[in-house]
Order: structure tokens, then sequence, then C-alpha cells
């Protein structure tokens, strides 16, 4: 029931925020029905999001999902140079191409078997790739819509940290139940199912902390949006799988092979050259331009040579 556990999640957010108000901790915008009406697309491509990722991975290995992902960085990066005069200099596409490469490596056996589907065509294998495309690339395309859409509406209405907070949270909270109530089960055969008497309470309040979780989340993302830029934004959440696949090799007994050491290596050297890059802009930009001049050197020298 993933949508019944996010609507929890935005419940206990909205909650928290209404307690830290009412404190005199935080302050946050009060809700404008004009406001909402513009924010409601960037819910909505959250939502598509979240649940195109679910069928994603009903039907892709998560290895292959993860390269998609890290793809989708691209997408925004560019989405960044053209609403947000971004620019995309030849350190940051290294730094891009490591980190896919990290990722082709870490589930090079995954894709040799989804591809093998693909090739024989004629199993339900293929199939269930075929599915699993389709449903990465709509959430590839309403990853890079909710991000890019928020992104410019918090530079419209000047929304501060909290209010991207409140207004994410309370827009979901419908949008999340209605599909819960429609496509979930609600029988009682499945409550009791995921709600055991004898694990009832732990799970009630495992979702409340989850929901603890998701307020720190949201607050975290929007304000990293708001400082840096929706591609910095991706590559931090493509980043944060390195720390998470080192403590399963290290607390969870996840084995150690050449593959998976190699790509959290890439991965990390990645996030090195994206960050000299994003510190230190002008040197990134000679860096590109050496190397668009070197590259240039290179074709003409080469095209004189094919005259000889």
């Amino acid at each position: 029931m993933n949508f019944f556990l996010l609507t929890v999640q935005s419940v206990v957010t909205v909650c928290l925020l209404q307690l830290f108000r009412f404190l005199n901790l935080i302050k946050h915008r009060e809700y404008d029905s004009e406001e909402a009406k513009k924010w409601f697309p960037i819910v909505f491509f959250l939502v598509v999001m979240i649940y195109a990722g679910s069928k994603a991975l009903q039907f892709l290995p998560i290895s292959v999902y993860t390269i998609f992902k890290n793809l989708t960085i691209i997408l925004i990066a560019y989405g960044d140079v053209l609403w947000f005069a971004g620019s995309v200099t030849a350190l940051i596409l290294i730094s891009f191409a490591l980190m896919i490469l990290s990722s082709v490596i870490a589930g090079w056996n995954d894709i040799s078997n989804a591809i093998g589907s693909l090739w024989m065509g004629y199993n339900n294998a293929a199939s269930f790739a075929i599915m699993g495309y389709f449903w990465m690339a709509v959430n590839c395309i309403s990853t890079a819509a909710f991000t890019l859409y928020m992104r410019k509406r918090i530079k419209l209405t000047n929304f501060k940290d909290f209010d991207t907070t409140y207004y994410n949270n309370l827009l979901s909270i419908p949008i999340l139940l209605i599909p819960s109530l429609i496509l979930e089960d609600w029988s009682s055969e499945n409550l009791t199912l995921n709600f055991p008497p004898e694990q009832r309470e732990g799970r009630i309040w495992a979702m409340i902390f989850s929901g603890v979780s998701a307020f720190g989340m949201s607050y975290t993302s929007a304000w990293c949006m708001r400082t840096t830029s929706s591609t910095t934004y991706s590559m931090v959440g493509a980043l944060n799988k390195l720390p998470i696949a080192i403590s399963g090799i290290l607390f969870f007994g996840d084995p150690a092979t050449l593959n998976s050491v190699t790509a959290i290596g890439l991965g990390f050297i990645a996030g090195l050259i994206y960050s000299y890059a994003k510190a230190f802009p002008q040197t990134s930009k000679e860096a590109s331009n050496h190397l668009s001049k070197w590259s240039l050197s290179s074709v003409v020298s080469n095209t004189e040579d094919e005259k000889k």
C-alpha cells in the first residue's frame, strides 16, 4: 500500500508544520487557492513520478532502474540551461558520464539479462522488460518535469523552504489518497496482512516515524533546490546511493565484488568532479575551452592528414 504510506507521510509532515507554527518555531504562508492552483502541476508530477517508479521496479531490476534515474540528471541539466541560464561544462559532462558508467558496472549482470530478454523477443521476460522501460520513461520525464517546474515556481513566487514543504505535502494528501482508495487493496484480508495484530502498533509507529523523516527530506530538498540548482539537487540524489551501497557491504553482508567496489569508486570520483566544477566554475569553463580547442585541433590535423 505505497500510496497509503505516502499519504500518512504527507499528513504527518503537515501536522508537524502546524505544530511548529503554533509553537512559534517556524513561519509559512497561509493556504491560498490561487497559489495552490499554480502549485498543483508540481504535486501531480510528483505523484506520477512515484507511481511510475513503483511500476518500473515491478518489471526492472533496481540496478537498471538506477541507470535510467541517473540519465535523468542529463535531461534536468539541459532543462537548467534552457530555463535558468545554467551551463554544462566539460567537467560536468565527465561527472555525468562517470556516474552512468558506475551504474552500468554495478548492474552489468541485470543489464545483460534485460537485453537478452529483449533480444529473444518471444518470451514473457521480453514483455516484462518492455513494460518496465515504458514506466521508466514515464518516471524519467515526470521526474525532470517535477524538479524543473518546482524550481521555476519557487523563483516566481519567492517561496521559502517551509512554504514549499507545506504546499507540496498539503496538496499531495488528496492526490495520494484517491489512488490509494481506487488502486490499492483495502480488503480486511489485505489490511490484516499489512497490519498483523502482533505487529500492528509497531508498524503504525514506523509509519509515523517515516513521516517525520519525510518532513526532514521535504524541507532539505526544498532548501537544496532553492539555494543550488535542479541539476545539483538531482546529482545529490544520485550520489546518496553510494553511502547506502557501502553500508550494505559493511553492515548487511552484501558481497564486496570487483564490480560493486569499482562502481562505488567511480561514483565518488564523479561526485568530486561535479563538486569541483560547481565550486570553481571559471576553472571548469577554461578546462572546457581547452578541451574544445584540443578536439578542434585534432579534427583539423586529421583532415589535413587525409588531404595529404
